[in-house]
């Protein structure tokens, strides 16, 4: 049973408000074998005490503490947490509506016709990673979880798409070069069996806007052979 305000210790103060530091205290009453001043005895009281600090601490905590960076209200593609490894920003001038024009070959490698498409890119995982979404016309649809890995200084993109479902996503690695592009490579065959690339390039990145273009390279980079192209316009909201 809990104490009433008049029964409360002088020390303390809003005992009502820390019901989760009195059921603690209750069992220190129960078991008065440890408020006994022998080295074991102390040590489990220590223990106690900081279960009751550690309590007190999580009842005072709103879920939503925990969701301070995420997408909504004013806010609606999230902010990048302050406590994020810096190159999670990499992406922030991109973070946003696009509405974009695509072009990829055919099955017999012409170009074909363009597409339109929208790509949406916000802050998730409360600021710390990146997620984005396109729909394209003829009912096709794609995203990617875009997490910064500090120890390698490089970006791990995991690639969503449907219809075409893999057991396996396909996974990017790279990072942001000096020029302000980010580049981006999933190891790939080209159809003769020559090991290479693919290689993704987000280029000419600004707040107004980006382009992308996917290409097979070789292991060298000493042969390009470009496959789509993206260019995208960011919305005025």
């Amino acid at each position: 049973m809990l104490p009433e305000n008049n029964h409360c210790p002088k020390i303390l103060k809003g005992c009502p408000g820390k019901a989760v530091f009195f059921y603690w205290l209750s069992l220190v009453r129960v078991f008065p074998m440890l408020m006994v001043s022998t080295k074991t005895q102390l040590k489990m009281r220590n223990i106690l005490f900081f279960l009751i600090l550690v309590s007190l601490r999580l009842s005072a905590q709103n879920p939503e503490d925990f969701m301070e960076f995420e997408p909504g209200g004013e806010y609606p593609y999230g902010r990048l947490n302050p406590e994020a490894p810096e190159g999670t920003g990499d992406f922030d001038s991109i973070i946003g509506t696009c509405d974009c024009k695509s072009v990829s070959r055919n099955p017999d490698q012409t170009w074909a016709d363009t597409t339109k498409m929208v790509w949406r890119f916000k802050y998730i995982m409360n600021g710390m990673a990146v997620q984005d979404e396109v729909w394209r016309e003829n009912d096709r649809y794609a995203g990617s979880i875009r997490q910064y890995q500090p120890d390698s200084a490089q970006w791990v993109v995991t690639y969503f798409s449907q219809p075409g479902v893999p057991w396996s996503p396909a996974v990017w690695h790279g990072g942001k070069k000096e020029n302000g592009n980010i580049i981006l490579f999933n190891p790939q065959k080209a159809p003769s069996g020559m090991d290479g690339f693919y290689k993704i390039t987000f280029y000419d990145i600004s707040r107004e806007g980006f382009n992308w273009k996917g290409e097979w390279v070789d292991q060298a980079q000493t042969f390009s052979f470009p496959t789509w192209m993206i260019f995208c316009k960011k919305r005025e909201e």
